[in-house]
């Protein structure tokens, strides 16, 4: 059995994979965004692709990444520190593994961390998403004038707009998250491996596995948080509860999986990237003997 990871190594760790995650991830969860508050203007995830390299080129695609990639490394490395944190409450000994029910709490305690910093930084990342490119005119020119803008407006209550519905997707999302992880990587790793030992194809196949369902769990309220986020202020005046019922009345269930696809063709790639990340600057700090 191999020593517990500190949670320093899991905040180190997983800031580097976060910033792999982005650099993968983002061209999809701009078509995301965009189906998700614009869904009449395409008919699908291509129709939306395709129309927006076509009128912004392929940059038009990573509209929105400074937000993220910002805070990215800050937000992944809390949310494994989190995770490391919550591990090693749960652990009783260091003899005994966590049951894929404590994973999954310890997961979920890292949902909790990570939305502090995430609320601000996805109302800022979804504005400017779904600014379109052609001679339309942009109210924000970039992350510091949007965060600018949305302060003059509403002060710091509207640069935090969206923060219960983050939380409500992130809670139970990153238990899903580290759980499936955790449960994929075991099943891939030979029994005769050394303790830590996982191989790329193994770490590619959980990261991809815990991307899917992260998001299986964390769509709704994603969607609910994406159209809250991008309303005009007045639009929901009592929040997510507002964005629901409107969304019920006017949508249907469905509409609570808008923009899945390009979520999970987006999710496979962009969160095994993070654990390959997460999994290379492991052993490169075992490496250093940190």
């Amino acid at each position: 059995m191999s020593e517990p990871v500190g949670p320093v190594k899991y905040f180190l760790c997983g800031g580097f994979g976060g910033v792999c995650t982005v650099l993968v991830g983002h061209p999809m969860d701009t078509v995301k965004v965009r189906l998700q508050t614009m869904g009449s203007t395409y008919s699908g995830t291509w129709d939306c692709f395709s129309k927006t390299v076509k009128q912004e080129g392929f940059r038009g695609l990573y509209k929105g990444m400074t937000a993220p990639l910002t805070g990215v490394a800050p937000i992944f490395a809390i949310s494994f520190f989190g995770y490391g944190v919550g591990k090693n409450l749960l652990q009783e000994s260091k003899d005994k593994p966590l049951t894929k029910q404590q994973l999954f709490l310890a997961g979920s305690f890292s949902g909790i961390f990570t939305t502090a910093v995430m609320a601000p930084g996805e109302r800022i990342k979804c504005l400017l998403q779904i600014q379109q490119g052609g001679n339309q005119p942009h109210k924000y020119n970039g992350m510091v004038d949007c965060a600018k803008q949305l302060y003059r407006e509403g002060g710091i209550r509207s640069i935090y707009k969206g923060t219960l519905a983050t939380l409500l997707r992130d809670v139970p999302a990153s238990g899903m998250y580290f759980m499936t992880y955790e449960w994929v990587k075991e099943l891939l790793t030979p029994p005769d491996a050394k303790a830590g030992d996982i191989g790329m194809t193994a770490t590619i196949m959980a990261g991809g596995s815990a991307g899917i369902a992260n998001w299986l769990i964390g769509m709704p309220a994603d969607v609910l948080k994406s159209r809250l986020q991008t309303a005009p202020e007045g639009t929901y005046p009592n929040g997510i509860r507002d964005v629901f019922r409107l969304l019920m009345k006017q949508e249907g269930p469905l509409a609570l999986y808008k923009g899945v696809t390009p979520v999970m063709l987006r999710a496979f790639p962009a969160n095994a990237a993070c654990f390959v990340g997460f999994e290379v600057a492991m052993k490169f700090l075992n490496y250093l003997g940190l």
